[in-house]
C-alpha cells in the first residue's frame, strides 16, 4: 500500500517524509484555504513547494465544473511539475475531461467517489486514481471501506489499471481496515500515519529496557 499526505501544510508534508514511507501527496481547495493559500498564482506556487519536498505523485484539483475549463485548468496544472496529477471531480464533464486528460497522457485523480458506479465510470476514462470517500460515508451511516473492498474486486476482476486511493481517512483504524480489503492507497491526516506506530506494549516494553540498561550501567 502507498501512503499519501492529504494536506496543503508543507510542515506536515515534510515531516512525513522524513519518515520515509511518504509516497505522495493530495489537496483540494478546502486545505489550500486552511493553509491561507489564495489566487491562482500562490496556488500554483505552493503546489511547486510540495513537489520540492516529495518525490512522488502530487494531486492539484482542479476548481472548474464545466469541461472547457477543466482542460484548461489541468492542463496548466499538469505542466507545473512531472509530478503533478489532475484531480477532477466525479461529474459528468469530469469524466470527459479524464478521458481527454488519459489521452494526453496526463494523469489524473478522479475524487469525490461515493458509489461503484461512479468508480466504474473514472476507471473506464482511464483515471490514475479514483478516490472514494471512507469517512464521509461512514457519516452517514454507510460502510466507506465496504465501498473500497467492492471497487477493488471490480477493478481486479476487469483488469483496470486505475488504483484506488482510500481517502476521508479519520483514525488510523481505517487505514488497517483499507489495507486488509486491498486499497492501493490510502491518503491521510498526518496523524493516522503517525498512529500505526502506538501500541502500549511497545511504550512499555522499551521503558523495560531503557531501566534494566539503566540498572545494569549503575546510572
Amino acid at each position: 500500500m502507498k501512503f499519501f499526505i492529504d494536506t496543503a501544510n508543507l510542515a506536515q508534508i515534510k515531516e512525513a517524509n522524513e519518515l520515509s514511507i511518504l509516497d505522495g501527496v493530495t489537496t483540494n481547495p478546502s486545505l489550500m484555504a486552511k493553509e491561507g493559500i489564495k489566487g491562482d498564482k500562490n496556488v500554483k506556487r505552493h503546489y511547486l513547494e510540495i513537489c520540492k519536498l516529495v518525490d512522488g505523485d502530487v494531486s492539484a484539483e482542479v476548481i472548474a465544473t464545466d469541461y472547457e475549463s477543466m482542460i484548461h485548468e489541468g492542463e496548466e496544472l499538469a505542466i507545473l511539475h512531472p509530478n503533478i496529477v489532475v484531480k477532477v471531480p466525479c461529474i459528468k464533464e469530469g469524466i470527459r475531461a479524464i478521458k481527454y486528460f488519459t489521452k494526453k497522457g496526463i494523469k489524473t485523480n478522479c475524487t469525490l467517489v461515493f458509489s461503484l458506479g461512479q468508480a466504474l465510470l473514472a476507471a473506464k476514462a482511464g483515471a490514475t486514481y479514483v478516490s472514494p470517500f471512507v469517512g464521509r460515508l461512514d457519516d452517514i451511516s454507510t460502510d466507506g471501506v465496504d465501498l473500497i473492498r467492492q471497487i477493488v474486486d471490480v477493478y481486479n476482476y476487469y483488469n483496470y489499471d486505475t488504483q484506488v486511493i482510500a481517502a476521508s481517512i479519520r483514525h488510523t483504524m481505517h487505514i488497517i481496515q483499507c489495507l486488509e480489503v486491498g486499497a492501493d492507497v490510502v491518503t491521510c491526516p498526518l496523524s493516522a500515519i503517525v498512529g500505526l506506530l502506538k501500541h502500549p506494549l511497545t511504550d512499555s516494553g522499551l521503558a523495560t529496557f531503557l531501566a534494566d540498561h539503566k540498572r545494569v550501567n549503575n546510572e
